[in-house]
């Protein structure tokens, strides 16, 4: 099948992979429609990708080479524990095969991947769409919120959590607030010279463990260097009246007094001395809050419409497997182009390749996180082979973490 129009609603990386995607497979023209006028690479957020989820991807050509990664190989469980001096204590170690990505240089290589052919617009917002059905003469709609309407033979919701083309696809499906949050954060590695005790880890992710909570923290590429990336689950301080029915999130330097307040209190009462101090170099521009939300989406796709990444399964970060998903989506759907005759064949391969790519993954995370912020166990009393036997409870039956093979 060659030829064809195709709108993928949404820039960022699964965008990007997704238009990239459908350039290789054949399409005629490829719009993206991004909502955001400015750059994108500005947001300084870690993820990580597994090293064998990345072997595949690069593979198939979804992941390209040269993005800068950061290597991990272990992670560290730690507790507060004076005696043990100011880093903690060990509690278990675990092999983690991983790399550490900086979001903005990650999304710049992907979108320096995307071909030129491809008409990629910022400042442009989706009002909605429609096409669930096969829409008019087999296409779908888009519908922009400063008027008009523009007609394609397919459109690609890569929306993230709060999307609109999901909502066409599965009418009043809504991410749902899990209960708790987490700080976000990251700062420049240099910093830590100055700390006593210092960091002698740079392979390895550092979970401090906490009752009601945990943070993790690694280090990742920067734009001007390697940073610390740390990201703190626990439950929002009682009584502030915050409300998180509706999907969102307290932007880098946002935070409010409260919040930032509740943050500090939180490093002085349960992180070891070192760990405390070393987060609290990071500056209130780089720090904020995100709701942990979820959401299941089934169908992954309907008469002319596609949903990828958060726009089709919401999972909480515990999983590791965000970005990864993200990209195997991409992938499937070149796949599922090269073996379809027609657009209806092609929604239909998607859809039994990745409808339920999302539900596992969404388990697994609400596991995760009822076992290492909703439930935590008392971490300080556990020994090596008691949290390793522990994890393995989480994980019922699971691989392990950061997302599923393709062939899964």
């Amino acid at each position: 099948m060659r030829g064809g129009t195709v709108a993928v609603v949404g820039g960022s990386i699964a965008g990007c992979a997704f238009a990239s995607a459908a350039v290789r497979a054949g399409a005629g023209e490829v719009v993206v429609l991004e909502r955001t006028g400015g750059r994108l690479a500005d947001r300084g957020v870690g993820l990580c990708v597994h090293d064998d989820r990345a072997a595949e991807l690069v593979a198939a050509g979804a992941l390209p080479a040269g993005i800068p990664a950061h290597r991990l190989e272990r992670r560290r469980w730690v507790v507060r524990d004076a005696a043990a001096g100011a880093g903690g204590r060990l509690i278990w170690e675990q092999p983690f095969p991983f790399h550490s990505y900086h979001w903005g240089l990650l999304w710049r290589g992907l979108r320096e991947a995307v071909p030129g052919v491809v008409d990629y617009r910022q400042g442009v917002a989706v009002e909605g769409v429609d096409g669930a059905g096969g829409g008019s003469g087999g296409a779908a709609g888009v519908r922009f919120a400063g008027g008009g309407r523009e007609r394609f033979d397919l459109v690609v919701g890569a929306d993230g959590y709060r999307s609109v083309v999901r909502e066409a696809v599965s009418p009043g499906a809504t991410p749902h607030y899990a209960g708790y949050v987490c700080w976000r954060g990251n700062f420049d590695a240099a910093l830590l010279e100055g700390l006593d005790g210092a960091d002698s880890y740079p392979e390895a992710v550092t979970t401090v463990c906490f009752p009601g909570g945990s943070c993790v923290i690694y280090r990742i590429p920067g734009p001007d260097g390697p940073r610390v990336n740390w990201v703190l689950y626990a439950a929002p301080p009682a009584g502030a009246g915050l409300r998180f029915d509706d999907p969102t999130s307290f932007p880098p330097g946002a935070l409010g007094a409260e919040l930032a307040g509740h943050l500090g209190a939180l490093l002085e009462r349960e992180f070891p001395e070192y760990w405390g101090r070393a987060l609290a170099l990071t500056a209130p521009a780089d720090t904020f809050v995100q709701p942990i939300y979820d959401l299941v989406t089934e169908p992954a796709a309907a008469g002319r419409l596609l949903l990828a990444g958060d726009a089709a399964s919401v999972v909480r970060p515990h999983n590791t497997s965000g970005a990864a998903k993200a990209l195997q989506d991409a992938t499937a759907f070149g796949a599922a182009w090269a073996g379809a005759g027609s657009w209806e064949e092609l929604v239909a391969a998607y859809q039994a390749a990745r409808g339920g790519a999302g539900r596992e993954l969404v388990a697994l995370a609400r596991r995760l996180g009822r076992a290492q912020v909703e439930e935590t166990p008392v971490w300080a009393r556990m020994s090596a082979d008691q949290v390793a036997a522990w994890w393995q409870g989480q994980l019922a039956g699971a691989a392990g973490i950061g997302g599923q093979a393709m062939s899964s």
